[in-house]
């Protein structure tokens, strides 16, 4: 059981059913709150509530609510009035409807609530509204009074309990008028393959992962300064520049996200490489097909003849060597054959 003060103590009506509950907190918040000071000397920095007619400090007790009317005049309003006010939802969660939870556009959520059975006797009602939202697979939309104003809320099953999402009214949500870009942009396939690939290999992420790390940073600050000692260096800002080649973008931070990842680079999802930048030179123009088709035939008669010329060279200057090398072997042979004379 949450051992949490409640905010607000009412019912939730379910047709004729009628279920006693408490709304508690659903959330809390872990942002370092800090207190003006007065930077001469430090000192507090307070607000004071003075009554205007009076010209004095009043206590918290003292004050309520009161309505500012046209003419300046203020109409005091109580608590009892606003308890009386004819509704009914003043005092309870009225469900109107049941629908699929993704009928919900997350822009509506609001601050979210726990719905605490107030007692035994709601405790048979409340599991019986619990399991038919499990069963059903579908949110309930009520109506209920908070603060000086009805809302809507949206009850969902959270673990074995139920929980209410308050709602924004549709008219309470502003249409996403000039923030799409104005100009026609094109996307390629590559860009959009790239774009899986990098979402691929980013993955998925255990929420209860992830810390704030702008509070622990102020944290450190405030140790340092309370011990005296230096203060923690900021890491130097990521040096970037403009995004001139989308694909070189994706295909590197898919490369870094699998290095972050101890992965390899040729790893889970393909990456297809960057097209051409620049295109091959082109061809000279051609005047004419005949005069082209003439000119590389005489192009290529000149080749032909040129390198028949230097084979024929090239071959009777090997036929000559031959033949001198022939002569030289004979009369080589003669000499060696021939007896010498004897003198007599």
């Amino acid at each position: 059981m949450l051992h949490v003060r409640s905010i607000w103590n009412g019912a939730i009506s379910f047709g004729l059913v009628s279920i006693p509950i408490k709304l508690v907190n659903a959330t809390e918040s872990h942002s370092i709150s800090f207190r003006q000071i007065h930077t001469d000397d430090g000192g507090r920095i307070r607000y004071r509530k003075f009554c205007e007619l009076e010209d004095r400090e009043v206590t918290q007790g003292e004050i309520g609510k009161g309505y500012e009317d046209a003419d300046g005049s203020i109409i005091p309003i109580t608590d009892e009035d606003l308890s009386s006010l004819p509704i009914p939802t003043a005092k309870t969660i009225e469900i109107v409807a049941f629908v699929p939870a993704d009928r919900i556009d997350p822009l509506q959520m609001d601050a979210a609530y726990y719905l605490q059975a107030s007692g035994a006797p709601a405790a048979k009602p409340y599991t019986l509204l619990r399991e038919a939202l499990k069963r059903s697979n579908k949110v309930a939309i009520a109506k209920f009074a908070l603060r000086g104003r009805e809302r809507l809320g949206m009850l969902r099953v959270v673990g074995e309990a139920i929980a209410m999402h308050g709602l924004l009214w549709p008219d309470e949500v502003r249409a996403p008028e000039g923030v799409a870009p104005d100009t026609n942009v094109t996307v390629r396939d590559q860009e959009l393959d790239l774009a899986d690939a990098l979402m691929d290999t980013l993955g998925e992420v255990d929420l209860e992962d992830l810390h704030d790390e702008y509070r622990e940073a102020v944290e450190e600050v405030i140790a340092a300064k309370a011990a005296g000692e230096a203060l923690p260096q900021a890491p130097e800002p990521a040096t970037g520049g403009k995004v001139l080649d989308l694909m070189a973008a994706l295909e590197n931070s898919v490369r870094a996200a699998r290095e972050s990842r101890g992965e390899e680079a040729g790893e889970h999802a393909e990456v297809k490489s960057l097209p051409q930048r620049k295109m091959a030179r082109a061809a000279p123009k051609q005047t004419g097909g005949k005069k082209s088709a003439s000119t590389a035939k005489k192009t290529a008669a000149k080749k032909t003849a040129a390198s028949a010329k230097k084979s024929t060279a090239k071959s009777g200057q090997g036929t000559k060597k031959t033949a001198a090398s022939k002569s030289a072997a004979k009369k080589t042979a003669t000499k060696k054959s021939t007896p010498r004379k004897r003198p007599a």
